[in-house]
């Protein structure tokens, strides 16, 4: 719901509740919804089916401010500046994003002056998602690309044993290398 992964406590034919824990509350806009409010609702994908796109989890990193929305044609580029700028590290131009759990493709990201990023919704990804529907100062819910993540926490753990004299797996040494070129570079 809106990019979160929650589950449904109880249903029936019109309705559904769910559980939302207080750290969701904290990470999303799930607290500003009310009555009336449009969200995008997916079900999780099951193991047997075709998987295309981006591995999606619904743990929301932070929210983002809708900064501005520029028509390009039939198409949409919408500015987000997330409320942790950190994230931005894992935001890379043509990679992916999650947006209230729409898998889209980065287009541009600026670090230092805006802090925020954009992406473009085609006219068939306006018409599927709600976020086409939302105006300039609107938040959303941002879950950045799990790899990034990952091999941030995997070249800082290297790094941090081969300080410590420790680095001796393949990967160690791959990242030990790509570490020496870099430093050379500067």
């Amino acid at each position: 719901m809106a990019g979160t992964c929650v589950t449904i406590t109880d249903f029936n034919s019109t309705d559904f509740k769910v559980g939302v824990a207080p750290e969701t509350l904290r990470r999303t806009n799930l607290g500003d919804l009310r009555p009336g409010h449009k969200v995008n609702l997916e079900r999780a994908v099951a193991g047997h089916v075709r998987f295309g796109g981006h591995f999606v989890q619904g743990h929301i990193d932070t929210t983002a401010t809708i900064l501005s929305i520029t028509p390009d044609g039939n198409a949409k580029t919408f500015w987000f500046q997330p409320l942790d700028s950190s994230v931005l590290r894992f935001v890379v131009e043509k990679g992916f994003i999650t947006v209230d759990g729409a898998s889209l493709t980065v287009i541009d990201v600026d670090e230092t002056v805006r802090k925020a990023f954009s992406v473009m919704l085609i006219s068939y990804t306006q018409e599927k998602i709600v976020t086409s529907k939302k105006q300039v100062g609107d938040t959303v819910n941002i879950e950045v690309d799990l790899m990034g993540k990952l091999l941030e926490k995997q070249v800082t753990l290297q790094i941090e044993n081969q300080l410590k004299g420790q680095l001796s797996s393949t990967l160690g040494g791959l990242v030990e290398k790509i570490v020496d070129s870099k430093l050379r570079q500067l």
